[in-house]
Parts: C-alpha cells; sequence; structure tokens
C-alpha cells in the first residue's frame, strides 16, 4: 500500500465546454494542458487537474443524487481566496464568503449551476472538518 495518496483529478460533466473552460481558467489558477472539440484538461503549477466533458446542453445534473456533488479547492495563500472571491463576483457568480477562525470559504457557482468553493486555511486548520452545506438537502 502507498504511503500516502491525493487527489490528482477530478472529471466535471459540463453543458457547454467554451464556456465552462473559459469559467475555470478565470476563476482558479488553471490552463489548458490538452483539449478536443468535446473535452479540456486543466492543471494548475502544484499539479491538480480538472476534466471537463461536455455532454450537451440538456443534460441534468441532480443536487442530491448519488455522485459528485461539488470539489472544495484549497487556496494557498489568503489573497488567493480573495482574487477568487473578485472573479467570481466579477462573473456574477458569487454567492457568499464566510470566515470561522482562521478559515474562509468563498462559494460560487459554475455555468452550470455547479457549486464551486475555494477554502483558505491558516496554519494547523487542515483538516477543515464536514462542511455544513452537505446537510442542505
Amino acid at each position: 500500500m502507498p504511503d500516502a495518496a491525493r487527489l490528482s483529478s477530478a472529471v466535471t460533466f459540463v453543458r457547454d465546454l467554451d464556456r465552462s473552460v473559459e469559467f475555470y481558467t478565470g476563476v482558479l489558477p488553471l490552463a489548458v494542458a490538452d483539449r478536443s472539440p468535446t473535452a479540456a484538461l486543466l492543471v494548475s503549477s502544484e499539479g491538480a487537474q480538472l476534466v471537463l466533458r461536455a455532454i450537451g446542453a440538456h443534460a441534468p445534473h441532480p443536487l442530491g443524487s448519488v455522485g459528485v456533488q461539488y470539489l472544495i479547492w484549497l487556496a494557498g495563500q489568503d489573497d488567493t481566496a480573495r482574487q477568487t472571491e473578485q472573479a467570481l463576483r466579477d462573473r456574477s457568480a458569487l454567492t457568499g464568503t464566510r470566515s470561522s477562525g482562521d478559515v474562509t470559504v468563498v462559494e460560487g457557482r459554475d455555468p452550470d449551476d455547479i457549486v464551486v468553493m475555494i477554502a483558505h486555511a491558516g496554519p494547523g486548520q487542515l483538516p477543515l472538518g464536514l462542511p455544513p452545506r452537505i446537510y442542505g438537502w
């Protein structure tokens, strides 16, 4: 068994690939590393990968169904959380920012109304604990 495992990639199905690529590269520190007509691989300088796969304009994403509902990104510095908050605000996608102690969480919605959360934790604040929003349905 390996000493440690960490999440490397996430795959998100989207309705409009161009719109989603613009959103995620504009809000998070991600760059396009590979692309096809129906998919894009976005990567961060730390090696995190987000795969976007276009599945059509009418694809459903029911809240509370089995499967990933949203991902929480961890911002390394407090100014990253503030920059992300502004990027979401500029896109009219910011739904709120809350802080508790040394933890700040910025929350928004992507173009397909999928929750996007970016957390900044001060020293010694990891793990973050259960996010309260998981009990929202």
